[in-house]
Parts: structure tokens; C-alpha cells; sequence
């Protein structure tokens, strides 16, 4: 069957019952994976690349042997079953069951919440649904007016939005959006004229000619400056996403689809048997290749997990690189360090958070990661207001920001994607090229209403404010507290939309941070419950920021496909609903079957969280902490600078400033986390030196670490049986 025309995706049907129940089921696996590595080690992962070829292999293979007559499945479906997959299984950190939660439950002190809670106390599953709903929706509405701005207008990048709308067209054989100058199109033309007249019929060749003519004339009659041609009409190129060989056939994309499905199905079966087996043969978690009393007093084991070398592939060698730094910096030489001086009570359980290094090194690791985000904000902040600052149109670009945000929103008359131009004959997998100096938007009757975001941004509102006042008291947690936290959260979000877009990182952890923060500056540290309250508004502001950035990676995945951003937005929600949940049943099964924290669950977010409520409400420092924090955090906040002026030049000699949350994430992670990890990066990096110019080589190695992740995470429901069967190891 031909593929949909471009103009025509958006109103083509994409919300469907069959793909809401794949997508959820996707999720849902996801969903367990997240929360096993999250408790573990906080990491969790959105799976948009696995999700969208998991969809593909059940409705292109598996469901049509059984039934022939299916319907056709479009990339536009794929986008939708992907989008939906997302938001469940991302929920596990959106809703702080990795993260708050843990910190409520486990570390806070009756004190600290104003006797409202004793420590250990769990909450009842009623109690974490409504946590969960308050916290589920707010965030969707905040993305859906920054879409127009930072998808149309500024086109920035999202590169795992992009990567994932990439798969799904080169497993749908389907036409993806590049948005390129108006020179380099009038380049592409006569690029395409030289190296395809061979393949290209003679009425593509004719198009592209009178197409070469039309930009020639606009170039010669244009004004002293402009840059070279402005017509919009769009090319398609018959060439691979990213390559510039001739147009895969469609025996050659099914072979790219079975190659990375068949990847898939591997790893996760290598992955899942390391499961099973790691439960039954404990010792093959915690191997000592360093010996027996660094293993026993630092923690410096190897653990073999596949899913943590596919993490590390997934992080990349500079990353997981940053994160041995840290690993060496706070179990090498700060923990000994601790214990010789007697900072620490060096007869201390290693385990022992309270009283041992581990809790000593926390207050390094907290600093990095704190210094490192608040200059990253300054930095980004400075930056965007200067450049407004600089701009001799600048009120025109604000009214203008705000004119077609409203326009998007209200539905009104927008322009189609290049009507009419550019031909019937579509061909598998083909780049549709298309001037970046204009918008290229969907139907405006696929937008979302601008009565849909106000109402959904108050009712979503209210139900956060009234579910938090019923779950704490209104003298804990009161009724301007949790309005403040919800107005914050919506600027932070606007950061996090932001950063994710240029960095591909959604600094979540780290905005949580800066909410806590600002709440201390704000709260009185005599307050009642002021470290609970510190804690509720940290995890509302890291609930917008998660969902929002999700929410925009799905949109430039569907922008790039010309899906319809109103299915995207519906499937956020159904998502949404469902993670609430499916996230509370699986926190009550996980305390009801494992012990947490433990040291298999170590849960460092949750310490990291609670340890940060604790410093900005003044309760004081270990010894000699402060001192090192100090030390530290001025080093890092140094280096946070210089790359972050400089993150835009291009600078090679960057990648050897280390990040701070990477370090960060290293000291407070035992060492077998991070020495897996390792592994993964080191297998990333000579990967892609050995398929350097092979355009499927990162698809196919993000596949096959996404399979190793998926495989122990959703296997780890046998282990979870197993335990709470009591079944004995070998």
C-alpha cells in the first residue's frame, strides 16, 4: 500500500483502540523496567527507540500472520503507540516513587514532618494514587504552548525526538521532515539532478529543474541581503535519512527492520537468562576483581548486569568517563580519607547511611551536582536575555512568540505544510527538504485548543493543591505553598523544554534541587513540617519538568513524521492515567516484597532528596563535610562555567571538562553500578570508530542496549516472585 501523503498524515486516523492497548502494554513493560533500575540507581529511561519498534514488529509481523485483514499500520500510529508508551513508563520518576517517595517513607523523621508521619511508615495505596494524580497532569499542559515556539519557530534539535522519528520512518518506509537554509536547498537540488538522474522519473527531473529556476530567479532578484534563494517548495530526496546513497528499496528496509527486531529479541533474551540466573547465583552480582577487603569495605565490585552496560552504551564513553571520575573521587579517595581522619565512625556498617562514609560522600556528591545546575541555569538564563537584549525587533519577536502561541492554540487558520507541491511518487524512507526560514505546521484543526490547556492548567491545578492539603494538612503543606511550587514548576519547565532541546538532557534531578532551594529561601526554617513541605515542592517541580520534556521529545518526533500534535497530546493523558496506577501498585508490591532501602535497592535518589531538604533547612553538616562541599562545589562551579559559556563554539577540548551531575551521580553510586556502565560506554565508543560512515550503526547499537535494558528490567517480576515465594538460591 502507498504511504499517506505528507499534507495528509495529520488528519489521518491515529488514535485507536488497538494501538492504546499496545501502547500501554509497552508501557508498562517499560514502566517495570524503570522502576527496578530507578530504586537501584535512580537512572530511568523514556524507551522511545525500543517502544516504536516493538509496536512496529507486533503490527507489521506478529498480529498480521494471525489476521491478514488487519488495517494497515502507519508511521503516524507508530508515533502514537510510541508517545503513549512514554508517559506510562516514565512515571516512576515523574511521580517520585524513585525519589520522594522513598525519602517520605523511609529517612524523614516524625519530626521533620511535623509529626504527621512516623519514619517507616509506608502509604497506603490510596494515598499513592492520589500523590500520583496530583502530580500527573500539570506538566502536559505547561509543554503544549511552548510546542509552537521551540518545535516550529526555533526548530530546535530534541536529538532523541529526532533519532526516534528517524527508526520510525525507516521502518514504515515513510517520508521524515529536514528542515535545512534556503542555500543549502537550492544546493540539495542540483545535487540531486547530478547524482540521481538515473533513478528519478522524468517528471521528478522536470520538478527539480523548474524547482533550480524558481530559486535561481529568486536569488538574482533579491535584495543585497538576502542569502540566497526563499521559495518553500519542497524537495524530496530519494536518499537515506542521513546518507546520500540511492533510495533504499523495500526489500532493504524490511532487511533494516528484521536486522534491529532481531537485535532486539537477542539481547533480551541474553539479558533475561542473566536475570533469572543473577537470583539463583547471588555471587555473580557482586564480583571482587579488586579483592576481598575492597570489596567488602568500598563496595569495589563488578556487577556483569546487562542492563547497566546498556545503560552505558545508551550514556556514551564521555558520560559514563565523567561518572568513573566521580566513582574513583568519592569511593577512591574521599571515603578512605573519611574513615583515616575519623570523620566518620570508621567501625561503621558500610551500609550505614547515618553514621558511615556513605552518607559523608553524599554531601560531595549533592554539592557537584547542585553548583553544576545552578550555573547551568545562570549561564542559559544570561544567555537568552542577552540575546533578546540584543535584538533590534525584539518587541516584534515578543508579540510575535506570543501572537502564534495563541493563533496555535486558539485553532485558528494556520498554513498547511507546502500544499500541493511535490508530486504523487513517494519512495521508502525519503527525506522531504523543506526551507528552514519558514514554519511548517500542521492543520490547525490538529492543534490543541487554547480552552483545552486554560481549563486543563486549572482543573490540573486544583486537583494537585487539593490532593496535597488532604494527604499533609494544610498547616504542613499549606494552600500558597503548593500554589507557589505549581508557578515555579511552570518556569522550571520552560527551562527543562529548553535544555532538553540543545542538550538531550532533561535536567530534572537537578531543577528538582534548585525548587528545594528556592522553597528554603522562602519558608521560614522555624516552620512545622518545613522539611516534608521541602520535599512536596521539589517533587512537584520535578513532575513538570519530567512530563514536559517528555511530552516535546514526542512532539519533535511527531513534527518530524507530520503526525497530529492533538493525538500526541491525547496519548500523553492516557499514558498519564494509567502511570498513576500501575506506578502505585508496583510501589506497594516493591515495599511489600523487598526490603527498602536495602542493598539491593539502595534508593540513593531518595537520600540525595532528603539529605538536600535536610542542608536547606539548616540542619548542619557532618564534619569536615562542609569544608569539602566548599572545596568541591567551587571547583565544579568553575568548570560548570567555562562550559557553559563555551557549550556553543564547537570546542573539542570541552569534552574534557567533566559535568557535574555525571561526577555527581558517580560518587554517590557504588562503584559496581558505575564500573558496568563503563563497560557499555567503552563498547559504544569503539562501535561507532568501527562502523564510522554506516548511517544504521547508532540505530542499531541503541537497539541492541535498549534490548539488554528492557530484557533485565522486565524480567526482574521473576525475581520479585521468586522472593516473595521465598524460593532458595543455589
Amino acid at each position: 500500500m502507498d504511504q499517506i501523503p505528507f499534507e495528509s498524515k495529520a488528519s489521518s486516523r491515529q488514535v485507536s483502540v488497538r494501538g492504546t492497548v499496545v501502547g500501554l502494554a509497552i508501557g508498562s513493560l517499560v514502566l517495570i523496567s524503570n522502576f527496578q533500575f530507578g530504586l537501584q540507581t535512580g537512572w530511568v529511561s523514556m524507551m522511545s527507540l525500543p517502544s516504536a519498534l516493538l509496536a512496529c514488529a507486533l503490527f507489521k509481523q506478529l498480529l498480521p500472520a494471525v489476521y491478514p485483514q488487519l488495517e494497515p499500520f502507519t508511521d503516524v500510529e507508530n508515533v502514537y503507540i510510541q508517545s503513549l508508551a512514554v508517559a506510562v513508563g516514565t512515571g516512576p520518576l515523574a511521580y517520585g516513587f524513585v525519589g520522594v517517595i522513598p525519602a517520605i517513607e523511609n529517612f524523614l523523621t516524625a519530626e521533620e514532618s511535623g509529626f504527621t508521619r512516623e519514619q517507616g511508615e509506608p502509604f497506603p495505596l490510596s494515598h499513592l494514587l492520589l500523590w500520583s494524580l496530583a502530580l500527573a497532569f500539570f506538566g502536559i499542559f505547561f509543554a503544549v504552548p511552548l510546542r509552537k515556539q521551540v518545535i516550529v519557530k526555533e526548530k530546535l534539535p530534541f536529538p532523541s525526538g529526532s533519532a526516534t522519528a528517524t527508526l520510525i520512518a525507516i521502518l514504515n518506509g515513510s517520508e521524515i521532515l529536514q528542515e535545512i537554509s534556503p542555500k543549502e536547498l537550492h544546493e540539495m537540488r542540483e545535487r540531486r539532478l547530478r547524482e540521481y538522474s538515473d533513478v528519478l522519473t522524468s517528471d521528478e527531473r522536470t520538478s527539480l529543474r523548474q524547482e533550480r529556476q524558481q530559486g535561481c530567479a529568486v536569488e538574482e532578484s533579491g535584495s543585497p541581503g538576502e542569502q540566497g534563494p526563499h521559495d518553500n517548495s519542497p524537495v524530496y530526496a530519494p536518499t537515506a535519512i542521513y546518507g546520500s546513497s540511492p533510495p533504499p528499496s523495500v526489500v532493504e528496509s524490511k532487511s533494516v527492520y528484521e536486522r534491529n527486531i532481531t537485535i532486539l529479541i537477542r539481547t533480551f533474551a541474553l539479558s533475561s537468562v542473566y536475570t533469572v540466573l543473577s537470583y539463583f547465583t547471588p555471587a555473580i552480582k557482586a564480583i571482587p576483581i579488586f579483592g576481598s577487603r575492597l570489596s567488602s569495605t568500598y563496595l569495589w565490585n563488578l556487577q556483569p548486569s546487562p542492563a547497566y552496560i546498556g545503560q552505558g552504551i545508551i550514556m556514551g564513553l564521555p558520560t559514563v568517563s565523567y561518572m568513573l571520575l566521580g566513582c574513583v573521587l568519592g569511593w577512591g579517595v574521599l571515603a578512605p580519607l573519611a574513615r583515616h581522619k575519623r570523620w566518620v565512625d570508621p567501625d561503621a556498617d558500610t551500609n550505614d547511611w547515618e553514621n558511615g562514609f556513605q552518607g559523608w560522600i553524599l554531601w560531595c556528591s549533592l554539592a557537584v551536582m547542585v553548583v553544576d545546575s545552578v550555573v547551568g541555569f545562570i549561564v542559559f538564563t544570561t544567555k537568552s536575555v542577552i540575546r533578546f537584549c540584543l535584538r533590534n525587533d525584539k518587541r516584534y519577536a515578543l508579540e510575535s512568540m506570543i501572537d502564534d502561541s495563541l493563533q496555535s492554540m486558539l485553532m485558528e487558520e494556520e498554513r498547511m505544510i507546502n500544499k500541493a507541491s511535490g508530486g504523487s511518487h513517494r519512495r521508502q524512507s525519503s527525506v522531504k527538504l523543506v526551507s528552514a526560514d519558514h514554519d511548517h505546521e500542521v492543520d490547525s484543526r490538529q492543534l490543541v485548543k487554547l480552552t483545552t490547556v486554560v481549563s486543563g492548567l486549572i482543573i490540573s491545578s486544583i486537583i494537585c493543591v487539593v490532593c496535597m492539603v488532604y494527604l499533609f494538612g494544610s498547616q504542613i503543606v499549606p494552600l500558597s505553598s503548593v500554589m507557589i511550587a505549581l508557578v515555579l514548576a511552570l518556569f522550571l519547565s520552560v527551562l527543562a523544554v529548553r535544555a532538553l532541546g540543545e542538550t538531550d538532557l532533561n535536567p530534572v534531578s537537578g531543577i528538582g534541587k534548585l525548587s528545594q532551594l528556592v522553597f528554603a529561601m522562602i519558608t521560614p526554617s522555624s516552620m512545622k513540617g518545613g522539611v516534608l513541605l521541602n520535599l512536596v515542592a521539589g517533587g512537584i517541580a520535578e513532575a513538570g519538568a519530567q512530563q514536559a520534556g517528555d511530552l516535546m521529545q514526542d512532539l519533535k518526533t511527531g513534527h518530524l513524521l507530520g503526525a497530529s500534535p492533538r493525538a500526541q497530546f491525547f496519548a500523553q493523558l492516557i499514558g498519564a492515567s494509567w502511570s498513576v496506577l500501575f506506578s502505585s501498585l508496583m510501589h506497594v508490591l516493591y515495599n511489600r516484597i523487598y526490603e527498602i532501602p536495602s542493598a539491593q535497592f539502595r534508593v540513593p535518589t531518595a537520600v540525595i532528596w532528603i539529605d538536600c531538604a535536610r542542608l536547606v533547612t539548616g540542619k548542619g553538616l557532618p564534619d569536615m563535610a562542609l569544608e569539602c562541599t566548599i572545596v568541591l562545589g567551587t571547583i565544579f562551579a568553575v568548570l560548570s562555567l567555562v562550559k557553559n559559556l563555551y557549550r556553543d563554539k564547537g570546542y573539542k577540548w570541552l569534552l574534557w571538562i567533566p559535568s557535574g551531575v555525571a561526577v555527581g551521580v558517580g560518587i554517590y553510586n557504588s562503584p559496581s553500578f558505575t564500573l558496568a556502565r563503563v563497560i557499555g560506554g567503552c563498547f559504544a565508543h569503539v562501535w561507532l570508530r568501527t562502523h564510522r560512515g554506516d548511517t544504521s550503526a547508532k540505530t542499531s547499537m541503541i537497539v541492541f542496549s535498549s534490548g539488554l535494558v528492557l530484557g533485565e528490567g522486565v524480567c526482574s517480576i521473576f525475581n520479585m516472585i521468586f522472593t516473595s515465594y521465598n524460593v532458595p538460591h543455589l
